[in-house]
């Protein structure tokens, strides 16, 4: 039988919540140090740790059949890849920025300037698009420091939290573009392949779907279920429960974390109690 081969990043952030999903998708992973090859015993899959650079190429080349990785490296490698899935975390921006003591905020403070990056095709393309010309430093790493030793005007990295520029005395002026972890694909898949990967798309999406997602039980007068029920996003409709105590009922559903605070807040005013959060581990829809 065909093993589907995964490609993750070999180190860093981007590999622990690549391992974390799979581990939660069920896949058996038992890789000794330093093994950047290992062979899943309860899924069809072959997983490789490779250097995160290098894995658009290897996707296209069909070396690997699926990646999970950042979605901004695949906009600036470009290439035949195909993206079939966002997976929530690992989110980031690909952002230009200056000094702090520069105070315009516009695009136009780029033009005739010098900008410093790794990302030259994300930053050309956007460059081009807005009509801003530029000289482009392409720089592998350490991006935050060229400002302060004179080789840049400002720069176009990567920001997460936004730390790293501010302990360089950077700040962040124009955002390129947004970008989290992806599920990506080869486009030289076989048939046999193409299952696997729908199987297990089928448990990353049930995982993805409960992380942001909370299970919700909560005691209910009878006469109110009908007005709480209107305000609760359902997936179809709510689990209601007789309770011992006549004229009340449990009421269970399921709610978005990011409606949370929200839709708590109305469902008390309209007269529940007792309001009980779970968080989910798993979502077949």
């Amino acid at each position: 039988m065909s093993k589907l081969k995964i490609a993750i990043q070999k180190s860093g952030r981007l590999n622990e919540d690549s391992l974390k999903l799979l581990k939660a998708c069920g896949i058996s992973i038992e890789n000794g140090i330093d093994q950047l090859k290992v062979c899943v015993p309860n899924f069809p899959l072959e997983i490789l740790y490779l250097r995160n650079s290098d894995i658009p190429q290897y996707l296209e080349d069909g070396i690997v059949d699926i990646a999970i990785i950042g979605e901004n490296l695949l906009i600036e490698k470009g290439g035949e890849v195909v993206i079939i899935e966002k997976l929530g975390f690992s989110k980031c921006k690909v952002s230009l920025a200056v000094p702090k003591e520069i105070t315009s905020n516009e695009l136009s403070y780029f033009e005739g300037k010098k900008i410093a990056t790794s990302y030259p095709n994300t930053l050309n393309r956007f460059l081009t698009k807005n009509n801003i010309n530029s000289e482009v430093h392409i720089i592998s790493g350490s991006v935050e420091i060229a400002p302060n030793i004179g080789l840049a005007d400002g720069i176009c990295d990567i920001v997460s939290s936004g730390n790293t520029l501010f302990k360089n005395g950077l700040r962040e002026t124009q955002v390129i573009l947004k970008s989290e972890a992806v599920l990506a694909k080869s486009n030289n898949l076989d048939e046999e392949k193409e299952a696997i990967l729908s199987r297990l798309l089928f448990r990353m999406k049930a995982v993805i779907k409960a992380t942001n997602t909370k299970y919700i039980l909560m005691n209910v007068p009878n006469d109110k279920i009908a007005e709480v029920t209107k305000i609760l996003p359902v997936l179809k409709s709510p689990t209601i429960l007789p309770l011992a105590e006549k004229g009340w009922s449990s009421l269970h559903s399921v709610i978005d974390d990011d409606k949370f605070w929200e839709v708590i807040d109305e469902l008390k005013n309209a007269g529940a109690e007792g309001i009980l959060v779970v968080p989910s581990d798993k979502m077949v829809l």
